[in-house]
């Protein structure tokens, strides 16, 4: 038996229908967005900084704020990746600069230290590459957090420099050391200004040793009592405290023109999104409009033509009157069938439906329906059984009792022998009704346009005297109501139809019909 699970669908409000072991089948659209979410971006002031590949974002607008942070973290990833092994370098460069001035075991394991860091840095870079680069905001958030005590030991150990040069090699020697701690506290800025927790461990880790690094050489040469030597101006001192304060300002800067630019991709994406349903909606629209007035035209034919020919054979022969009367009477009501039946199609597509919430008994509902549908079922040799339960919902009677009408209608329609039943069930997400038939079936392959404006199987009997408005109206009534409804079948056995008893809201239903609008 072929078992259709549904989804809310925008148009129809059922639901989208699975088959029994495969996939749903979903209507989905591709939006050529891939320039705008792949290009790389530079902002103004930032040099050769770019944003990496960037992930599709989101179509929630409740998820931006996560992908924007995911983003910014893969970004400084990309735009930092390598700039350790320029740091290896000046390593060296620094360790030349004090070589034959400090102990060579100092400035030895300084370099060994340092060279240790950079492999962290190299493994930490190869491990986000295998594991973290092509997953989501909550791994890049855990990589950072694992991590992140790698930008610290790489700060410090630069920060260490300081015990090299300062006050202990000549003043041209110690002005290139500084120049070159500079360097490294400033170039990795680009990078880390994309994620601010890290630039902040990393900056204040290797400002604050290089300080505290100067005070202790500083009061060391003042305990021994040293007075001759390089002195380095102390006052210099204040300028690493100036970088440090810029470093943070330009830092806040980089971080805003990322994150702005990285807002505007967000916000374009939304309004591609939306843009694009807009236009498939409405091409949607036309569609079903042109195809709703072919079929009314074809259908509304029928009925008007017998009209006419009924009309000239009888004022062709009167004395045939008590023969052509029936059928001219069956004719103005399948004519009218019809009208009513597109007039409640336009009522709800133009919004004028107005509901009426109340609280509904179960019981009382089937009850109705027995005495309306038992004769019909009984005077095409039917069996007619209900299942009744106690237990209420909210909902507007009229409209709910034409929803299980039109399906009990169908029912009886396309069942030549055996039985209608109509029961009510308790589930453990609450009551629904459902409504089942031993008739002709539906085939897998029609299932899903069941509920479409003017839809008939044309291989089935039965489908030529209707015109297949009774599910599409069932349809809009249960996005309209908040009772999905779902359906199984399988030919030449029966099928059934449930309806979800979700209690209604007035507020929600009549938002609901809003969206229905064109």
């Amino acid at each position: 038996m072929a078992e259709w699970s549904n989804a809310p669908d925008s148009k129809s409000g059922i639901r989208l229908c699975r088959i029994q072991g495969s996939n749903p089948c979903l209507c989905g659209f591709a939006v050529d967005d891939a320039r705008i979410m792949n290009r790389k971006s530079s902002f103004a002031g930032l040099g050769n900084s770019a944003f990496a590949n960037l992930t599709e974002a989101p179509v929630s607008a409740d998820q931006g704020e996560a992908w924007i942070r995911g983003e910014m973290i893969r970004s400084m990833m990309q735009t930092t990746r390598g700039v350790h092994y320029l740091g290896a370098l000046l390593m060296f460069a620094m360790v030349g600069l004090s070589w034959g001035y400090v102990p060579a075991w100092q400035l030895l394991g300084w370099l060994a230290l340092g060279l240790t860091s950079i492999a962290g840095r190299s493994w930490t870079e190869r491990r986000y590459k295998t594991q973290y680069a092509d997953k989501g905001t909550d791994a890049q958030s855990e990589f950072v957090q694992r991590y992140r005590f790698v930008w610290s030991i790489s700060g410090f150990v630069w920060g260490l420099s300081i015990l090299l040069f300062f006050e202990r090699t000549p003043l041209v020697n110690q002005f290139m050391s500084w120049v070159v701690v500079a360097g490294v506290a400033t170039v990795p800025v680009n990078g880390l200004a994309l994620h601010r927790p890290l630039l902040t461990r990393y900056i204040n880790t290797l400002f604050v040793t290089v300080l505290l690094g100067a005070v202790v050489v500083a009061s060391v040469l003042r305990l021994s009592g040293r007075s001759e030597g390089p002195h380095f101006p102390y006052g210099f001192l204040l300028l690493p405290v100036l970088h440090w304060g810029l470093l943070f300002r330009a830092a806040s800067r980089i971080h805003e023109s990322a994150r702005n630019s990285l807002e505007l991709l967000f916000h374009n994406r939304i309004l591609i999104q939306s843009l694009t349903q807009q236009r498939q909606a409405a091409v949607a629209a036309v569609a079903t409009k042109t195809r709703f007035l072919a079929s009314a035209a074809h259908d509304m034919r029928q009925p008007v033509l017998a009209l006419s020919l009924y009309a000239d054979w009888l004022r062709n022969e009167p004395e045939l009157v008590h023969e052509i009367a029936p059928k001219i009477v069956r004719a103005t009501h399948a004519v009218n069938a019809l009208f009513d039946s597109l007039f409640d199609l336009a009522r709800f597509d133009s919004g004028q439906v107005r509901l009426h919430i109340e609280r509904v008994d179960v019981r009382q509902l089937l009850h109705d329906l027995e005495l309306q549908y038992r004769p019909l079922a009984e005077a095409k040799g039917l069996a007619f059984r209900v299942h009744p339960l106690p237990g209420t919902f909210m909902t507007d009677p009229i409209r709910v009792r034409r929803m299980i009408g039109n399906l009990l209608a169908n029912a009886i329609k396309y069942t030549e022998h055996g039985s209608v039943l109509l029961a009510a069930r308790h589930t453990r997400r609450g009551l629904r009704i459902e409504v089942w038939d031993s008739g002709i079936g539906i085939a897998r392959e029609h299932l899903p346009n069941v509920f479409l404006e003017f839809f008939k199987v044309t291989d089935h009997a039965g489908t030529s005297d209707g015109f297949g408005l009774g599910l599409a109206i069932v349809a809009r009534l249960s996005q309209v109501l908040g009772h999905p409804v779902s359906v199984r079948s399988q030919l030449g056995r029966g099928t059934v139809f449930r309806i979800a008893l979700d209690d209604a809201d007035d507020t929600q239903a009549q938002l609901r019909m809003s969206r229905m609008l064109p």
